[in-house]
Order: C-alpha cells, then structure tokens, then sequence
C-alpha cells in the first residue's frame, strides 16, 4: 500500500468530521423545532421499503409484471412497495431516449407503456392482499416542459426577464414550479388526494421534497389524513429536522451514505459512520426515522460502487442499524444494471438471473426475518463498541430488555483480526444466516478474525 494513502485517509477523515460537527451545529440552530418529531407508526419501523422502477423492473417495464412477482418480494420480507414515478414523460427538452421518470407531464395520468389505470388498481390490491403497502413518487417541484400545467405559467419560478427556469441550472429537462401560488398548491394536494381515493395508494415518497416549502407539506398532510388517517409520507431530504416534524414520517439518511461512500473507498476510517450517526442523532429530535439505503435511482449501483461483497456489508449494515431499511430494484440477486444518467433515460432492465454471485436473496431473507423476529433491531438502542481496527470494522450492539445482537462488519478488502471492547463477550452465539460464509478461523470474542468485507452477527438473550 502506498505510505501516504493512510495518512491521507485520516486527514480526509478528519476534515469530513468536522464538516459533520459545523453543519450538524448550524442545521440544528436554523431547524430546531418546538413541537420535535411527530410519532410514525410501529409497522412502518418493521418495516423494509423496496423501490421499483417499473420501466426497468422486467423486460415487459409495466404493472402487471410487478404484479407477477408480489410472491416473491413478500417472500424477501418486503413490508412497502415504493413505485417511482409512472406518469407519462415529457417529450420536450427530454434527456435521452426516453426521459426521466421525473420529469411528469400530467400528474393524473398513467404512462400507457406501464399498463392502464386497471392494472394499476390491480396491483395495489394485491399487494393489499399480502398484506404489503404501495407508495408513490410525487415529483412537486418541477414538471416536463410540456407539461399539461403550462397552460398555467403563473404556476412556474421565472427569471428576471420572467421566462420560466428549471428548478436548478443543471435540471433541463424539468421546468420549476413556484409555491408562493395558492392555487398551485391546491392543485398539487388536489392531485395527491385522488390517487388515494381512486386507487388506494398508502402514501407518497416525496422526490427533492426540500425544494418545496414545508408548509405546503404540512398543509397537504392535514388533507391526505381525512382520507386515509394511516397516510405514510417520505421526504427525499436530510438534515432538516422541521420537514419530520408535522409533515412527514421519515426522511433520508443522506449523511450516513456519503459517510459510507468515503469509508467504501478507502478515503476515510470506518469509525467515521459512527460519528455521522452520532450526529445525526444529536440534529434530530428523539424518534427521528430515517431510511437506510446504500442503492437507489439516484446513485450508480452499489455492486459498481463497492464491489458484491462490499455492497453486501454495506447492506448488513443498513439492515441491522436503527431506521428503515431499503432495497432498490433488482439488488436481491446482486443486479449491477444501472440506473441513474444516463441509464435512467433509457431502457435498461434488471438481469434476474445473473451467475457467479453468492445467494444473495437467501441472506437477505433470513437478515430481514432476524430484524423482524427480534425488536432489538427495529425498537433497541444502538450502542457502538471500540474495536483495535476502527478503521477497517465497525462494532455495535442492538439491545431491548430481552435481546442483546453484536454487529461486526469489515468494511475493507483486507482481512482483519483483532478485538472488540466487549465488558462481557460470555453467551454470545454466532447467529446462524442461510448462505452466509463460515468463519475460516475460529476465534473466541471479544476476539475477531475477519476476512475482506466479511461481517458476523452474535446473540445473547439478556440476563434477567
């Protein structure tokens, strides 16, 4: 290795840490908010969220083939289905082949390539039936440049010489629309509430929900809940506690995954995600939920990112943190497929039967089976344990009054061993994960012996 990539790792840590430490201190000044974090329900911290691009889901990109495959993803432990956008696209100022899903020409509308308005309602009901919910992108913030809305240009941001203008420089495609319009926002809370009467949608995953006022989302939450009172609602956003406070249920943990990213590629030590975590936790008010992701639409997949393995410990780590964990279309079976630009504006199907991959679906499975089984994951406290290779492992307990979980997880490429400041390592016992690799050596706790992004979870039921 070379000899000055450790010390500039540390430095890059470092200077991520107190880019943490400043903006945790000025986002909670400008965001402290009074009446603190509104309490989401308990199913949805069960839960385990699966976003589906349904134009890259199959082969067909349409309704039915989701549908098709409901058995399944119940199968995996999925609790939400989160449908990004599916409304017809734009055709002006489009990027590539087909354009992004984002950018919405009619928000009442279907996009026919998906399926009709029957199909959809199907699959809802479906998933109802598996007891599995269905939320919605909205995108509010912007819309298509021939968006059936421009016949409303008093809906749109302008410029100085009054032309209408994206929402940011860098976002053609899409035309911004301006909240200070009362009848705007009647329109928007209008269109949210029809999808919940007509289709039976559960809620709505919020696209950029920090490019419009909190106010309106607060405004529109009151609307939605006399139609459905259990209405789940998602921001894209982070560290903006006031968004959780009335408006929405939870939001992104934006700052854990750049953490991730710098620790994945070796430009920062581990011991960083724990000091982000920390941070958020001082930000936000006591009960704050957030997502757990390492993939989704927005971001080049995990498996390019990381690496199969490396997207695998990562997850682990998403999966047995506190928040909500989430999938994103074909990561189950280790799909590399990209999604975002440019392969967000063409067709590019998820491969569901990729070779030389270890078994993904049944790890995964029996992760998400032990963090239903067991409120320690879902409803314990996060407690992070020192260990001799704090720039390579991350350590912690998940612990209730019954249940006492050891995480350890690599997250380099390089086998490590050491230790792990443990007070008391008697009773634990390795838990056993369905296609999971053995330890290659044996090892006692507090004593550890991992190889290259190997991780292990050990169980201790607590003494009474």
């Amino acid at each position: 290795m070379n000899k000055i990539q450790p010390q500039l790792r540390f430095l890059l840590g470092a200077v991520l840490l107190v880019w943490l430490t400043i903006n945790s201190a000025v986002f909670a000044r400008a965001e402290s908010s009074d009446s603190g974090t509104r309490k989401s329900p308990d199913w949805l911290r069960r839960s385990v969220v699966y976003e589906i691009f349904p134009r890259n889901f199959s082969s067909a990109g349409d309704f039915n083939a989701i549908t098709a495959q409901l058995d399944g993803l119940k199968d995996l432990g999925v609790d939400i289905l989160w449908l990004m956008p599916f409304h017809p696209t734009g055709e002006k100022m489009k990027k590539g082949t087909l354009g992004s899903p984002y950018a919405v020409r009619d928000f009442y509308a279907i996009n026919s390539e998906f399926g009709s308005t029957n199909d959809l309602k199907r699959l809802v009901a479906e998933a109802h039936q598996r007891n599995m919910k269905v939320i919605m992108d909205i995108v509010a913030g912007q819309t298509a440049w021939d968006s059936v809305l421009m016949q409303h240009p008093e809906f749109y941001l302008k410029d100085a010489r009054n032309q209408i203008i994206p929402p940011k420089p860098d976002w053609t495609d899409v035309a911004g629309l301006d909240y200070s319009n009362p009848d705007l926002r009647s329109y928007m809370i209008d269109m949210m509430k029809y999808w919940l009467r007509e289709f039976g949608v559960d809620g709505f995953r919020c696209d950029v929900a920090w490019t419009v006022p909190v106010d309106f989302w607060e405004a529109a939450r009151v609307e939605l809940e006399k139609i459905n009172p259990s209405v789940i609602i998602i921001a894209d956003a982070g560290a903006k506690p006031k968004m959780l406070s009335k408006a929405f249920d939870m939001d992104y943990s934006w700052n854990l995954y750049s953490t991730l990213n710098q620790v994945m590629n070796s430009l920062s030590p581990a011991y960083l995600l724990q000091q982000s975590w920390e941070h958020t936790q001082q930000q936000f008010p006591a009960g704050a939920l957030h997502l757990r992701f390492t993939d989704n639409q927005s971001e080049v997949r995990a498996v390019a990112r990381y690496g199969l393995n490396g997207a695998l410990a990562a997850q682990v780590l998403m999966l047995t943190l506190d928040g909500v964990p989430l999938f994103y279309n074909g990561m189950e079976v280790g799909d590399a497929t990209e999604s975002t630009d440019p392969a967000m504006f063409e067709k590019t199907p998820v491969f569901w039967n990729p070779g030389g991959r270890p078994p993904l679906r049944d790890i995964y499975r029996d992760l998400i089976k032990l963090r239903k089984q067991y409120p320690a994951f879902y409803d314990g406290d996060v407690s992070w344990l020192q260990n001799t290779d704090s720039g390579e492992i991350v350590s912690y307990l998940r612990k209730d009054a019954k249940d006492e979980f050891l995480v350890l997880i690599n997250l380099s490429s390089r086998r490590v061993s050491g230790s792990v400041e443990l007070p008391n390592a008697e009773g634990f016992q390795l838990v056993n994960i369905n296609g999971q690799s053995k330890p290659s050596v044996d090892t006692l706790l507090p004593d550890f012996s991992l190889n290259g992004y190997a991780w292990f979870i050990y169980h201790r039921p607590v003494s009474k």
